[in-house]
């Protein structure tokens, strides 16, 4: 039976990390945080942000509980679609979802003091900062860690090569693309 807890354990932390890992290194570097960003420097959210750190907290609670419901259920209705077999669907509606959730992240840093007035909301935070502290130090999370950097080092490296190799001014594979397209430019044109 202590063998069973111990592999439905690690299967679990397992999937954590692969989710968290899926979250913070493709979605959140890749897609939000440049969103987020952007989103942080556009001079109407900066009014909105004035007017925020005015507003009374409850309206507050509410508009960024909904917007976080709103963009939970959108990830949900994604994967429903993924496993359903609309593949396409379930990506464009994720990939809609994303720039909610930036716009939600903004909300909550820039509202953070008036949130954490909630009692209920506060031990919430903390719990979750706890379970993320606990994925990030568990052995699974360091040893995945570790290859994703090995792998991005590589891919980085093989990118490299194939730019220098291929993509350069002057190199013969160019310069043979280069002459096709020429080609098939001027045939294009005499027809």
């Amino acid at each position: 039976m202590q063998e069973f807890k111990r592999k439905a354990l690690l299967l679990m932390q397992i999937l954590l990390v692969a989710t968290f890992i899926i979250f913070e290194e493709i979605i959140w570097e890749g897609l939000a945080k440049p969103i987020y960003t952007y989103v942080h420097s556009l001079r109407i959210l900066q009014k909105l942000e004035m007017k925020l750190k005015q507003a009374n907290a409850y309206l507050v609670l509410v508009l960024f509980v909904l917007l976080l419901v709103g963009v939970e259920m959108m990830g949900v209705y994604a994967g429903v679609l993924f496993v359903s077999g609309h593949v396409f669907m379930g990506s464009l509606t994720y990939l809609m979802k994303v720039p909610i959730a930036a716009f939600t992240f903004w909300l909550f840093r820039t509202t953070e003091s008036k949130l954490m007035r909630f009692g209920w909301f506060k031990k919430l935070y903390e719990l979750l900062m706890k379970g993320i502290e606990w994925l990030k130090a568990s052995s699974v999370y360091q040893e995945t860690i570790k290859q994703v950097a090995y792998i991005k080092a590589i891919s980085r490296k093989w990118l490299i090569y194939l730019k220098s190799t291929y993509f350069s001014q002057e190199n013969i594979f160019m310069a043979r693309l280069k002459r096709i397209y020429s080609y098939m430019k001027h045939i294009w044109k005499t027809q």
